[in-house]
């Protein structure tokens, strides 16, 4: 791919990011996402011929990363090494793809009727395979016996929630946006509060 289309390809796909995510996927139309990106409509499908495939390449910027976030789970041993990095690659997602992440959400809350399958589907085998690897950790010693799903959505809660509902938490920190440094700490306590809570070894 020439760099040429490969930035249009992402300005395209940034700034549909922040029309579905304020607009919602049916009302947002690709003449919106032409005029916001201020390229011709032609332009858009030219790289993109539906509106459908536009979305789909919207889910991947935020549905990749939180797949790949996963791996420290997968192939580490030591919960306390494999949490931190997994909180902190979360983070970095809800820091770096704000809108992508807020057109999951949306998704997820309305249903996930347009969630294509494929990505339904490794999502809901890396759920499993969390669960699955909490499980382990519990019955090895290494954590409280707690319920691994529970953990889990707990997780994704504490983490998401900055990009999710990223207005309010500005709001309250008084901030424009959060910095590095923001997501730092969050990272942090988010990672000291799961440790301690759950009972938490490192692996000897």
């Amino acid at each position: 791919m020439s760099r040429i289309r490969k930035k249009n390809q992402q300005l395209i796909i940034e700034v549909a990011s922040e029309q579905f995510a304020t607009h919602g996927y049916a009302a947002t139309k690709m003449v919106d996402i032409a005029l916001a990106a201020d390229i011709p409509k032609a332009n858009v499908f030219y790289y993109f011929s539906s509106k459908d495939k536009l979305y789909y390449a919207v889910l991947k910027t935020v549905t990749q990363p939180l797949l790949e976030a996963s791996q420290p789970i997968e192939q580490l041993t030591d919960p306390v090494q494999a949490l931190s990095e997994y909180i902190e690659a979360k983070l970095r997602i809800s820091r770096d793809h704000p809108h992508a992440s807020k057109v999951f959400a949306n998704e997820v809350m309305s249903g996930a009727k347009s969630l294509p399958e494929d990505i339904g589907r490794e999502l809901f085998n890396q759920s499993r395979m969390i669960i699955d690897k909490f499980s382990t950790w519990s019955q090895q010693g290494l954590m409280d016996d707690i319920p691994a799903h529970h953990l889990m959505f707990t997780i994704w809660a504490a983490t998401q929630t900055y990009a999710d509902f990223g207005w309010q938490i500005c709001n309250v920190m008084q901030k424009e946006q959060l910095d590095n440094d923001d997501f730092k700490q969050a990272a942090q306590f988010i990672t000291q509060l799961i440790i301690k809570g759950c009972g938490v070894h490192a692996k000897q």
